[in-house]
């Protein structure tokens, strides 16, 4: 796995804009190369303005949209139409904006087409194994001020599974019930990419890079990409390091 590099800009703003240009060259240059890219979103307030950077720095990209497939690192166990779905989030962002065809979005499935969350996650995960992707190009994570990264939650024992995805019940964040691809899956990635802002993040931030920790404590500790992992931070976040 690679060693983390940290990368730290002065704002939220900058940070997103940032990260959404760096994400246009990785698929730009990716499907210059003859690929199909696949690239992991994450939800999150700064992972909303990086969405929205993107759509706002998409014209000049160069990208086929019809050429790229998004997945998500964890989902909320909701309806389509519920606004904590990060799927929605992102369609509303940049997916839907930019024309992404539906066939290229891979959305867990929702309560209304699964008889419970353990086997909408063994959809997805299954939906995953099946695809092309040998990897994912980018993963996009954010941090939790526990140290938690997409729906994996310090103590769970989730944080050990092998499955691609999992079902997490009794989240410490509403809602409750969730589907999470595992820190292994996560991992499955070239290029992982941390995004965290404000000061509320800081000590999660610090714990994640410290030399001595664990991952049951800390579970930002336990993804890193193939090649690269990147934390991209403002100031606030950056404060304790």
């Amino acid at each position: 796995m690679s060693e983390p590099t940290v990368e730290v800009h002065a704002d939220p703003g900058t940070l997103a804009t940032a990260v959404a240009g760096e994400l246009l060259h990785r698929i730009a240059d990716s499907q210059a190369a003859g690929h199909v890219p696949a690239i992991c979103l994450t939800g999150g307030t700064i992972a909303d303005a990086v969405h929205r950077e993107v759509a706002r720095l998409a014209p000049d990209s160069g990208v086929d949209w019809g050429a790229v497939d998004f997945w998500f690192g964890d989902e909320r166990y909701v309806d389509r139409d519920s606004p904590d779905r990060n799927a929605g989030q992102a369609r509303a962002a940049f997916l839907d904006v930019l024309g992404v065809p539906d066939h290229r979005v891979h959305e867990v499935p929702p309560p209304s087409s699964a008889c419970s969350v353990d086997e909408a996650a063994r959809a997805y995960g299954a939906e995953l194994r099946g695809s092309p992707a040998h990897e994912f190009l980018v993963t996009m994570l954010g941090v939790g001020p526990d140290g938690h990264v997409a729906s994996l939650f310090p103590g769970f024992p989730q944080l050990d599974a092998h499955d691609i995805a999992v079902g997490v019940t009794g989240s410490p964040k509403p809602p409750s019930h969730r589907v999470s691809l595992t820190l292994e899956a996560l991992a499955h990635s070239a290029a992982v990419w941390f995004l965290a802002s404000g000061e509320a993040k800081a000590d999660a931030v610090r714990r994640a890079l410290a030399e001595d920790g664990t991952v049951t404590d800390t579970p930002a500790r336990g993804v890193r990409g193939t090649q690269e992992t990147t934390w991209f931070l403002d100031h606030d976040a950056a404060a304790l390091l």
